[in-house]
């Protein structure tokens, strides 16, 4: 796992910009026609317009990612398979919709990683995808993954040490997530972003 730190110094840096995928479909107009709704497409458009240039774009294999991130006006250079797969055995831990309802769930997020279970497997799994998407940028280029919930707070978690995250009190909402910066195997420099949106 890459080190995270507070200080930049003068070190050249790639900048890791993770998203979750903008909102879907509800009701009878889902599985009909494109995973994002109106309502979806609209946030994601404007985002990109916020964002960037990146160097490279990734999705995960499951299509409202990838939906995200063409309508926020970027093409995407790979889909992978393990960014944000989440398995029943991470569910039985975590519970599909609980984390909403934690005080602080990045805390409690963290409690769960010590037990080395699913939760810890899916945190490293994260963690091994942004490294090896930071290592293949060039110097002072930038990366944009788009993810899911839980796998971005999970892999967030396991990045970065108690303190830094721990206060948060919710998890990310559509388009929510984070900018970190990465230099000589580390992450440093962490904005937290919020998209004003949340519901």
């Amino acid at each position: 796992m890459g080190k995270a730190k507070g200080d930049s110094s003068k070190r050249s840096m790639r900048i890791l910009e993770v998203r979750r995928h903008s909102y879907t479909k509800k009701g009878a107009d889902r599985g009909h026609g494109s995973h994002l709704s109106r309502e979806g497409v609209a946030l994601a458009r404007r985002l990109g317009a916020e964002i960037g240039p990146f160097d490279r774009v990734v999705t995960s294999m499951i299509p409202r990612t990838l939906e995200t991130a063409l309508a926020m006006g970027f093409a995407v250079d790979e889909s992978i398979a393990d960014l944000g797969q989440l398995t029943e055995g991470f569910w039985t831990e975590v519970g599909r919709h609980e984390h909403w309802s934690w005080p602080q769930p990045f805390a409690h997020y963290r409690t769960l990683i010590a037990t080395g279970q699913q939760v810890a497997a899916l945190g490293q799994t994260q963690v091994d995808i942004w490294i090896r998407l930071l290592e293949m940028t060039p110097p002072n280029g930038a990366v944009l993954a788009i993810s899911h919930g839980h796998a971005i707070e999970v892999g967030l978690v396991t990045c970065f040490p108690a303190g830094q995250l721990d206060k948060l009190d919710r998890p990310f909402s559509h388009c929510e997530g984070f900018r970190v910066h990465y230099a000589d195997g580390e992450f440093i420099k962490l904005e937290i972003q919020r998209n004003g949106d949340y519901k």
